[in-house]
């Protein structure tokens, strides 16, 4: 398909709208290069001509843009929070963030490194891809590392979900479809999976519909599903069944929503699911409540969770053809390392690795223990 040049686009850095450049205070919003197809009309943003800096995140990413005072955001149409953040500095520029077009939707992934195999970073429900910020900068030391929004989540854009039949648009599928279609769109090769939560679902799924694309899949306490329709008493199924229902067609599901997308909700949420309470930190708050501030995010979410089919991860792993490795945060509340275990037993599983003290993102809770464990799994399937 041909390409156009490549053109400015102004995206939101993680939940933050203040940066500093070069001892500068400058509120705002960057400039990234992305390529745009020249089948396809798109809103593009004017082009900044101010002087370009270079802006610098929490964790020591950076990268060379164009500052502007508050804007829209072209994925959500809507303005950026006031919530400020100091960087510290960085001479480095090697995380960017940029936005690729897939079937007419406008996706925000991020990247680092130029060279080795290269990885795809998927999120789990409610996150995006900056809940892999702990894990970007030090993969790319040897890795090509991609890290996606998935369609729905984060800065990626949220099609209504009923412009669709119900439970037909926001599906494992789906996720999958635009996986893969990544690799060989962005990445343009074969790649690893690394995957949280519902994220593993995805990757799975992936590996099954186009096994040539996988080269091998970590799993970080997958997501067990347990709402599906199939793990509850058959008798209970015809309740779950009507509160859905009343969640997505009426008020009710917009008033439970609003209860939750708030800062205090999200802290509690993190509090409940991270083993380190010193992990959640505001700005993983800001990271994850940010983008549910958008247009379009509620509907999304009520989506997802009136969504009891589709694919366990039981039923994924059969089928599988690459090698997996399982790893858990044995403090999981929401996933219990006991009913995780079984994973171990799955042929396509080469081993099962406990990771201690740890909860249900051990990606960002425990990057010290993950990220090597990552470097050796994909060294250990790219050799020879």
């Amino acid at each position: 398909m041909a390409r156009s040049s490549p053109a400015s686009y102004a995206l939101p850095f993680s939940a933050s709208s203040s940066f500093t450049s070069h001892g500068s205070s400058h509120k705002g919003i960057f400039t990234v290069k992305w390529i745009r197809r020249s089948d396809l009309r798109l809103p593009i943003s004017p082009k900044y001509t101010d002087s370009p800096f270079s802006l610098v995140s929490s964790y020591g990413y950076s990268c060379v843009c164009s500052v502007k005072n508050p804007a829209v955001n072209p994925v959500s149409g809507r303005k950026p929070s006031d919530g400020i953040l100091k960087f510290p500095s960085s001479s480095e520029c090697d995380v960017s963030s940029s936005i690729w077009n897939w079937r007419g939707y406008r996706i925000r992934y991020q990247s680092s490194g130029k060279n080795g195999p290269a990885l795809i970073l998927i999120h789990g429900f409610g996150a995006n891809s900056d809940h892999w910020r702990k894990n970007i900068s030090f993969l790319s030391k040897t890795n090509r590392v991609y890290s996606i929004d998935l369609i729905g989540y984060g800065y990626s854009e949220k099609p209504n979900p009923r412009d669709f039949e119900a439970n037909s648009f926001y599906t494992f599928e789906t996720w999958a479809a635009q996986l893969n279609d990544f690799c060989a769109d962005v990445v343009k090769e074969d790649a690893f999976f690394i995957c949280n939560s519902i994220g593993g679902v995805v990757g799975l799924q992936a590996a099954i519909m186009e096994p040539q694309i996988c080269k091998g899949i970590l799993l970080l306490n997958i997501s067990l599903r347990m709402l599906h329709i199939k793990k509850q008493p058959w008798y209970g199924r015809p309740f779950i069944k009507s509160f859905q229902s009343l969640l997505r067609n009426t008020e009710l599901g917009k008033i439970f929503y609003n209860a939750v997308a708030t800062k205090e909700s999200v802290k509690s949420i993190l509090f409940q699911c991270y083993h380190d309470k010193s992990a959640v930190t505001d700005e993983l708050v800001q990271i994850i409540l940010q983008p549910g501030l958008d247009p379009g995010a509620a509907n999304v979410f009520l989506e997802f969770i009136c969504y009891s089919g589709g694919p366990l991860p039981e039923d994924l792993l059969p089928k599988v053809k690459c090698p997996v490795l399982v790893a858990w945060g044995d403090k999981d509340p929401w996933e219990p390392i006991e009913l995780g275990k079984a994973f171990a037993n799955f042929e396509a599983v080469e081993d099962f690795v406990v990771l201690p003290n740890v909860g249900h993102c051990p990606q960002d809770e425990a990057p010290d223990l993950v990220n090597p464990l990552i470097q050796s799994f994909v060294k250990r399937h790219s050799e020879g």
